[in-house]
């Protein structure tokens, strides 16, 4: 059968989710977990490659496996073997034609600001701090031009290839609570780093450097020397991923 499991991890500690020679990944970790639970060498499928240093709420994986284990209490047991900044938080079969990452998807994804003098030493790898004030109503009003079907190359990494760069963004806002600033944005894909870059960007608006309006500038522009610079990866969360195709 065919197991998906949603995962959550710190990513600090991480070269990535993805799988790579120059250091431990959160699907190494998840791998040696499976083979030891199942006593076979078993290769996952991810749905998002997210960076060294970035975190999830929400990524998938998916494997399959001949096993009676009820599929709902697969996560139990992985996550008696899996290390503490990992974690599986639902596990359940799915199709045998169901692949995380050839299917339509909804993500959701969090950048995280601390905006005050100091920064919090608890919260040190999973917020970026920013010391100068930022004004989150202009960041809010610059996110909002992100809105519909646009091509996002001006946020897309430099050498980066893609068939294409049209992505369609759903929803983007950023709130302030206190001292921290949050950008969420959900969209039907992203481009490499394009989260990063548009954080980055929106920091820049916030920050006095250019009104919201020349979000829509930046976008017109369709080059990333356009934009601004890539935001560190230890505020970025992937907060879910949704399949409304598999999941309706």
């Amino acid at each position: 059968m065919r197991v998906k499991l949603t995962v959550a991890y710190d990513g600090t500690n991480y070269h990535g989710y993805q799988s790579q020679v120059n250091g431990a990944s959160v699907q190494d970790v998840l791998e040696e977990a499976i083979e030891g639970l199942f006593g076979q060498k078993i290769r996952t499928m991810g749905a998002s490659r997210t960076d060294a240093g970035v975190h999830a709420e929400g990524n998938v994986a998916v494997f399959d496996v001949e096993t009676r284990m009820d599929p709902t209490k697969i996560c139990y047991a992985l996550n008696s073997r899996l290390p503490q900044d990992v974690r599986i938080m639902d596990s359940c079969q799915v199709a045998d034609t169901f692949h995380p990452r050839f299917q339509t998807t909804v993500k959701t994804y969090r950048y995280h600001i601390l905006n005050r003098r100091f920064p919090d030493p608890l919260t040190r790898n999973t917020e970026m701090h920013y010391y100068y004030p930022l004004d989150e109503e202009k960041m809010n009003e610059a996110a909002h031009y992100l809105v519909g079907e646009h091509d996002f190359a001006s946020f897309a990494a430099s050498g980066f290839s893609a068939k294409t760069t049209v992505r369609t963004i759903y929803r983007a806002e950023v709130v302030r609570t206190g001292d921290r600033v949050v950008f969420t944005v959900t969209g039907n894909g992203f481009l490499y780093n394009m989260v990063r870059i548009i954080a980055g960007t929106l920091l820049e608006i916030g920050g006095g450097k250019y009104p919201p309006q020349k979000m829509k500038d930046i976008l017109e522009a369709k080059d990333r020397a356009a934009a601004g610079p890539t935001a560190i990866a230890k505020g970025l969360v992937l907060e879910r991923i949704e399949y409304p195709e598999a999941e309706s």
